[in-house]
């Protein structure tokens, strides 16, 4: 799917963005520590393991000296970063030159947990205790099938409604900027950045989601940097492995329910004890944004008579496609339509532009062939039709 505006920031930018105190609260647990260390530019984790060892403060310009002139730029970014985590301090001497310093509670935390390891968050349970336990393929197809449902939320609750339901913590997120009500009577409307998230790619999306369920915590009485503190943990836990649920306090078994709807655990019961399940997109929660091939990927050909053919197995495309296009029939992998003057109106007064709608449709043309179209051959797909 192409590129738009939005973008959702990654997961140590909602970390940089806490309050110093309930940064420092963070520090206290040195697996948080460790994810933090390898968030880190390449270049800003040498500085921290160069300065571990060394309880005073660092002048700007022997950092300097460090690297190559070439090196300035990199130099800079490892510098800021450091400072955005509170991972290390600066502090200006009498002369006014900056003095740099690690954080004394990351530094002492990180140094326990090199020389002498730690204990993990918690154990996976034995094999014995869980039975049927989901193949790493099911479990992909569980986290995809859960995402594509929640999305089928933002389109059209009566179909997303058929197969799941959505806690109503989750939904509020939706309600905000994504969704539009104008009144009770009617349902909730797609709005512009409703309909650009919906472009995003599947990661972008989960970051965007992620970090509206932070800054929403403080209102559900969730402290966010408890909640912040749960996420990184996840890290540290298996793909596929079962995890029992009586490790965690009322609040984490709260947030495994929610993060369940979203497809990144998936909870089982048992005769006795019950358990939740982490899916590659729990453990990969600390990593960039760099990673986008989770989203399914399909073609759009568009005719001279903007007749519409679609290359996609998703049932969520089709829906996306149904925001500003007429949808005749879908075949297992092929989506055929139009592009009508009645269903532009219908997107416009959704709030969805004629910028956005032509953002979506990523022309393919295999070969040039009479009836078919590039981008530059139709600039502005929407005003031919209207007029």
């Amino acid at each position: 799917m192409p590129q738009v505006k939005i973008v959702a920031r990654n997961f140590m930018d909602m970390v940089a963005s806490l309050l110093a105190v309930k940064l420092d609260m963070l520090y206290d647990n040195s697996f948080i520590c460790e994810v933090i260390l390898r968030s880190l530019p390449p270049l800003a984790k040498k500085y921290v393991l160069q300065l571990l060892y060394i309880d005073i403060p660092i002048s700007a310009k022997s950092m300097e000296e460090w690297v190559l002139p070439d090196g300035f730029s990199k130099h800079k970014v490892a510098i800021d970063r450091l400072i955005q985590l509170r991972v290390m301090t600066e502090t200006f001497d009498r002369k006014k030159e900056a003095m740099y310093r690690l954080n004394p509670k990351f530094q002492f935390n990180l140094q326990k947990h090199i020389v002498h390891g730690g204990v993990l968050p918690r154990e996976p349970m034995p094999s014995n205790i869980t039975v049927r336990l989901p193949s790493l393929e099911e479990l992909e197809a569980f986290a995809v099938e859960q995402w594509e449902c929640f999305l089928l939320h933002l389109i059209s609750s009566s179909e997303a409604g058929k197969t799941t339901n959505i806690s109503s913590s989750m939904m509020k997120i939706f309600q905000r900027g994504l969704l539009s009500q104008r009144d009770d009577r009617e349902p909730p409307r797609l709005t512009e950045c409703g309909f650009q998230f919906l472009l995003m790619d599947t990661n972008a999306q989960l970051w965007y989601i992620i970090r509206e369920y932070i800054t929403n915590a403080e209102e559900r009485g969730v402290d966010s940097a408890d909640l912040i503190a749960f996420l990184l943990e996840l890290s540290f836990h298996v793909t596929g492995k079962a995890y029992n649920t009586n490790t965690l306090t009322d609040l984490q078994r709260s947030i495994t329910k929610d993060l369940s709807d979203l497809g990144l655990v998936k909870l089982q019961q048992g005769r006795k004890e019950s358990w939740f399940i982490p899916t590659k997109l729990a453990t990969n929660l600390s990593i960039s944004l760099a990673d986008t091939t989770s989203r399914k990927q399909g073609f759009i050909v568009i005719e001279t008579n903007f007749r519409l053919y679609a290359y996609s197995t998703s049932k969520l495309h089709c829906e996306i496609l149904r925001l500003f296009a007429r949808v005749e029939y879908q075949l297992p992998n092929l989506i055929v339509g139009a592009i009508t003057k009645e269903s532009l109106y219908k997107a416009f007064q959704n709030g969805i532009t004629a910028e956005q709608v032509k953002c979506h449709v990523d022309w393919f043309i295999p070969s040039k062939k009479k009836g078919t179209k590039s981008h530059d051959d139709l600039p502005n797909v929407s005003s031919r039709i209207i007029r």
